[in-house]
This record gives structure tokens, sequence and C-alpha cells, in this order.
């Protein structure tokens, strides 16, 4: 048997933990859980590692994964049967055999066609790449729709997305210092130098999640770190977590083109919340840079931070421009499928087993703040003003259906 990295033992030890819920009046309700393969283009994430099914299993629900749905996170079908999921051979196995499915990506393609009347769907929904045909499928259907970009928590916070946000800014970095060495085109120097070698110059452009793990991350790498954004308090939080040891500054034009003469790596990382992400970097500035640095544009799946950016993939992941090596890949967290994969399954596992403790999806819903909030399609409607008016189609408020039993 595998013994897990430590990283592995830290999330099973987590996941541990959930088999022991607080006692509860509540009636439990065995689920039927699916875990089909990812079909969407170079997506190695699987939704739950085999820690979770095993807890899921624990907890008197079913679960049916679809063989060599793990394989691109180096999860088998042997470990999934060992922890009591029912390994299934087929994609419309899955769907027809669960109630509720919980996948990475939003079904595409000929996945629509195995999708259940009443079914539960939680995945992330990608806005950038939603269709009225895909919504309207799922109202037809009267499918539960829950996106992994709307659970927010009753603090506020977004569990799903800032997990892949850490792991973009971490990435960020390391993709950086390998695109650095010589033999990938770089500038051949390393990120945190040696005695009497000065370190490399990392600029990161936002103080958000993205921003603060890549700066963690450089600076782990013994690198010169430089964070840039437009929110003075970003940054004093920046400073605060990390003592100090990055410098800071506004994000002018002065200072950003300053900045960028002098970086060996810039990593664009700043967003905003259903916007597309500022453009701070210029082509001119970009030209301007010294040749063989490195541009990690995290932030391209929101149109990205710098003017020459344009979105690359996992298997041709990037171009140069002005002798300066870009890496512009969206869907970053794919890349380190096994990690991504352990921090999902520690988000998702407690809300499944909270819908399992209420005994229906409705309930559930009323009594979890983060299921709610992350609910986008209840039945026939949509719960998302926002989603539903560019399409001209039906919006109603999630609380308001669920106190009419609709």
């Amino acid at each position: 048997m595998e013994i897990p990295a430590l990283q592995g033992l830290a999330s099973e030890r987590r996941l541990m933990t959930m088999e022991q819920p607080l006692q509860t009046s509540e009636q439990q309700s065995s689920l039927r859980i699916g875990v089909p393969a990812e079909v969407s283009n170079e997506e190695q994430r699987v939704a739950l590692a085999p820690g979770g099914v095993e807890t899921l299993v624990a907890s008197g629900h079913e679960v049916y994964v679809e063989s060599g749905a793990g394989a691109n996170a180096h999860f088998t079908d042997n470990e999934y049967a060992e922890v009591g999921g029912q390994v299934v051979g087929a994609a419309a196995d899955v769907y027809s055999k669960s109630e509720l499915i919980v996948k990475v990506g939003p079904p595409v393609g000929d996945e629509l066609d195995l999708l259940q009347a009443k079914q539960v769907l939680i995945s992330a929904l990608h806005l950038g790449a939603t269709t009225p045909q895909f919504l309207k499928r799922l109202m037809e259907l009267r499918i539960t729709g829950i996106g992994f970009e709307f659970i927010r928590d009753s603090d506020g916070s977004l569990p799903i997305v800032r997990m892949m946000h850490e792991i973009m800014g971490s990435l960020a970095v390391q993709i950086a210092a390998r695109y650095l060495e010589s033999d990938e085109g770089g500038k051949g120097v390393m990120l945190g130098g040696i005695s009497g070698v000065p370190p490399s110059t990392v600029v990161i452009l936002g103080a958000g999640v993205v921003g603060e793990w890549a700066a963690r991350t450089a600076l782990g790498f013994g690198a010169h770190v430089i964070v840039l954004d437009r929110d003075l308090g970003a940054l004093r939080s920046v400073e605060h977590y990390l003592n100090r040891n990055v410098t800071t500054a506004m994000a002018s034009p002065q200072y950003i083109r300053q900045a960028v003469l002098s970086a060996d790596v810039v990593i664009g990382a700043m967003m905003s919340n259903g916007e597309r992400s500022p453009l701070l970097v210029t082509e001119d500035m970009v030209a301007a840079m010294q040749p063989g640095s490195v541009i990690v544009d995290a932030v391209i799946d929101q149109g990205g931070c710098v003017e020459t950016s344009r979105p690359t993939t996992h298997s041709d992941p990037v171009f140069r421009m002005y002798d300066v090596v870009h890496y512009c890949v969206p869907n970053m967290p794919s890349n380190a499928a096994r990690t991504a994969t352990y921090a999902l399954t520690n988000v998702l596992v407690p809300y499944l087993l909270q819908i399992g403790r209420t005994g229906a999806i409705n309930d559930a819903l009323w009594h979890n703040v983060g299921l709610r909030n992350g609910t986008y399609a209840y039945r026939r409607y949509l719960t998302k003003k926002s989603l539903a008016t560019p399409y001209g189609l039906p919006y109603r408020d999630i609380e308001l259906l669920i106190a009419s039993g609709i």
C-alpha cells in the first residue's frame, strides 16, 4: 500500500475528524454520490480523493467512482475500492446510479445527456465558458446546481476559491523558477542566489490570496520580493503576515514601471470579483524587461494583468515576446492535481456530510449558508441574477424558493 506524502497525511487526518460529527437530532440520510472522470480539456484533478470517499462511506453513503477518474492525480481504482467506493466502468453508470454528482468542471458535451432529473450537481461553473444551453438543460431537468465559485461561508470567505488561489500563488513561483533556468531559455539564474551572488527579484502584482502565497513561496526560495497593489490595506496585511520581509508599494504607473524594469520574474495576481483583471503592465514595459526574464500571468482566466499575455495550455504553456518568457495557463491548479484534489476533498466532504445529515437538499440549503450561497440553479429557476440577466432566463431568490417549497 502506498505511504502517503506528508501533505496526504495531513489531509487524511483532517478528513478523519469528519467521521465523528457532533451529535445531532437530524435524520441521517444515505446519499448516492457519483464521481465521474473529468473530460474537460487537460483537467487532471478529481473531485474526491480516496480518503474523502472513505469518510463518506463510513457515514453510510454510497460513492460511485468512474474507473480511471483519479488516474491523472495518481489515485488508482484499487485505492477507491479498498475504502468502500464502488468503481464503475462508464460515466453513464455513474450518472444513472447517483442522486448527487460531484466533479471539478461542469458537464460538457455528451455529459449533459447523462444528467438525470432532479439530481444535485456540485462543481465549478466556469463563468467565462457558461452557455445558455447548459443553464437551460439544468432548468429543464430541475437540477440543483451548486458552483465552487459561489460557495461563501457565513464569515464571508470563499473556501474553495481560496484553496485554489493558494495553489495558484505557490505554483506561479515554482513555475517561474523553472523557466528562469538556462535549459528553458531563461536568464540562467536562481531565485534565491547563493553566497556572494544576490537573489533574483520577483515582482508580484496584487496582494490578494494569490499574491500573498506567491510572496510566501518566493521568500521561501530566498528571492527579493516586491508586492504592488492599489489597496493600501491589502499591502499592510501582506506586510503583517510576512513580517515585513517583502517590499510593498502602491501600484501606480511609476512604481510598476520601475519594478518591472528591475524584475527577473513578474507574477500577475491582481483580480476583481466579477470583473476583468486590471491591465497593469503595458507592452512597452515588457519590451524594456531584461532578456530571459519570466512573466507568469496567474489570472489570465480573468483577462490577465500583462498586455502581452494570451492564454496558453498545459501541453504548450509558454511563448516568448521581446525575449521574455510568458507562462499564461488558465486552470493552473490542475498542474498540481494531487494537492488540488486533497484541497477540494477537505472542503467538499463536510458539505456532503451536511446534506446527508439533513436528509434532503432543500433542508441542507436552508440550514447551511455556504451551500445556499453556492446555489445558482434550483428546480426550474436560476438563483443568481447576474447569471440569469445576460441570457434573459427566469430568476428567483433562493430563500424564497426554499421557503415556498416549489
